[in-house]
């Protein structure tokens, strides 16, 4: 994952701009077009602009008196970015314990964007393991991460399930039914195994962290190297992994 800070000739003004005007407001509630414009140096149509720009998207909401302060819209993104900081902070010393216990990689992953992301890990001293990326994306219709969207609302379910199904590994379900059905199981059971599904030499195995009205919020997983792993393995680490589990969303308040 790239982590230098983006050049100058990469960044797009305006928008750098939007973010500087949104951002005062959140410092000063109630602030007028004037004062945005003299704290930032910029003109006040540019402002304004930016302003009804943020207001049309519900960033920004303008009162009767002609001050502003943030929307709804930029309340949703505040608590969605509280709760993942949260989950991240809650969840990985759960994970570590975890990865102790199983001596393999233990992994946090959210839906974002319509794919698996892994947003915190845990890996062992161990030579052989299987190698984790925080960032990494994976197809959510492949490998243990199914648990993600088998937890989803059914017709959000469908909406997410590609007409086409990457191929993977010889392993990886690429019939649409098949997998839907597939889900179904995974939901049942509350937890879901893949054996080479994205990886030939990987067992993984998820479990979804759930809020209180049953929605899932991400998964906890142990992934280890197939040669080395047992079925009495894969039964320990699902013990581990919904108590884990139980962990996170109690922490969470949920």
């Amino acid at each position: 994952m790239d982590k230098r800070q983006p050049s100058k000739s990469e960044i797009v003004q305006s928008v750098d701009v939007c973010i500087d005007v949104l951002l005062n407001v959140a410092k000063n509630p109630d602030i007028r077009l004037t004062e945005v414009a003299q704290n930032l140096g910029e003109t006040k149509p540019r402002i304004l602009r930016m302003l009804r720009t943020l207001e049309r998207r519900g960033l920004v909401r303008k009162s009767d008196t002609g001050t502003y302060r943030l929307g709804t819209t930029a309340i949703i993104l505040g608590t969605a970015a509280s709760t993942q900081v949260d989950l991240v902070r809650i969840a990985n010393p759960i994970l570590e314990e975890v990865g102790q216990k199983a001596n393999e990689t233990t992994q946090l992953r959210i839906i974002d964007n319509g794919e698996s992301l892994c947003i915190a890990k845990f890996e062992p001293m161990r030579d052989l393991r299987v190698q984790a990326m925080i960032g990494r994306r994976r197809p959510l219709t492949a490998g243990s991460y199914k648990v993600l969207l088998a937890y989803l609302h059914p017709q959000v379910q469908l909406q997410m399930i590609p007409e086409t199904l990457p191929r993977l590994t010889k392993r990886t379900i690429t019939d649409r039914s098949k997998l839907v059905a597939e889900l179904d199981k995974i939901r049942r059971q509350g937890f879901c195994v893949s054996y080479g599904e994205v990886s030939e030499q990987l067992v993984s195995v998820s479990v979804p962290v759930l809020a209180f009205d049953g929605s899932v919020i991400a998964a906890v997983n142990v992934g280890a190297p197939a040669f080395r792993t047992q079925k009495s393995d894969v039964d320990r680490f699902i013990v581990l992994l919904k108590e884990a589990s139980s962990k996170i969303s109690a922490r969470l308040g949920w």
